[in-house]
C-alpha cells in the first residue's frame, strides 16, 4: 500500500516552460547585478564560496558570475547555482513579477491526497528554497504546508539510486511504500532501483514515454489505495 508520495516538479506538477522560459531567463538576466549588489550577504557568500571550490579558481566575483551564467546556459544541475537562482527568484516572487506555476490537475491531486492523510514530499534539482518559493506563491495560494519534506541535490543526484535510499530513510518508510512521480525516465529508473513505486507523467508529445514505468497524462489518472 502506498503510504507517501514523492513528486518531481518540472514536467510533473508544473510546466517545464515556466522554469525554462520564465525562471531561468529571469535569473540569467539579473545574475551579474544581483551578485554584485548582494555580494556581502552571508547566504550568497556561502554559495559563491562553493562555486570557487567546484571550479578550483581563486575567489573572484567576475569569474564566479561568468561561471554561473555558463552553468545556466548549459542547464547544469549545480548546487550553488541553484542556491543563487533561488535567491534571485525569491526577490521576483516578492515583487509579484510572476507566480509559481501549478497544473490544475496537480493541485487537485495533491489536495485530494492531503485530505486523505497521505504525506507529500518533493524532490527536485531546484534548491529547497526555490521549491518552497514556487509552491508558496502559486495562484492557489501558499501550498508549502501541504508538504512534509523537501529534497534537492544536496541529498544526491536525481538519477542515482542512493539518493532515493537516503530519501526513504529520511521519510521513515520502506521504499516500496512510496510512490515517486516524474516525467524523466532516468529518475524513475533510479527510484525503482531503490525499491520505490513509480509513475511517469507524460503530459505532451515532447516527453519520451518509458517502457519500464506505467504512465499517466495527469494527476487525475493516478489513484492510490485510499482514493
Amino acid at each position: 500500500m502506498i503510504e507517501a508520495v514523492l513528486t518531481d516538479i518540472e514536467g510533473t506538477t508544473s510546466s517545464i516552460s515556466f522554469v525554462k522560459d520564465v525562471l531561468f531567463p529571469y535569473a540569467r538576466e539579473r545574475m551579474a547585478t544581483f551578485v554584485t549588489q548582494n555580494q556581502h550577504d552571508p547566504e550568497l557568500q556561502k554559495a559563491l564560496s562553493d562555486v570557487t571550490a567546484l571550479t578550483g579558481d581563486a575567489p573572484n566575483l567576475e569569474a564566479c558570475i561568468r561561471q554561473l551564467c555558463q552553468w545556466i546556459d548549459e542547464d547544469q544541475k549545480v548546487t550553488p547555482l541553484k542556491a543563487i537562482q533561488g535567491l534571485i527568484w525569491e526577490a521576483g516572487y516578492q515583487r509579484g513579477d510572476f507566480h509559481g506555476h501549478l497544473y490544475p490537475d496537480a493541485y487537485e491531486g495533491l489536495k485530494r491526497w492531503r485530505s486523505l492523510g497521505i504525506p507529500l514530499y518533493v524532490f527536485s534539482s531546484g534548491s529547497i528554497k526555490a521549491q518552497k518559493l514556487l509552491f508558496g506563491h502559486t495562484e492557489y495560494g501558499d501550498l508549502t504546508p501541504w508538504f512534509k519534506g523537501y529534497f534537492d541535490t544536496t541529498t544526491g543526484p536525481k538519477q542515482e539510486p542512493s539518493s532515493y535510499v537516503a530519501i526513504a530513510q529520511s521519510i521513515g518508510l520502506a521504499p516500496a511504500r512510496i510512490l515517486f512521480l516524474s516525467d524523466i525516465e532516468g529518475e524513475l529508473d533510479a527510484a525503482a532501483s531503490a525499491g520505490f513505486l513509480t509513475r511517469q507523467l507524460v503530459r505532451d508529445s515532447a516527453t519520451l514515454a518509458s517502457k519500464r514505468h506505467s504512465q499517466a497524462t495527469d494527476f487525475a489518472e493516478i489513484r492510490l489505495s485510499k482514493d
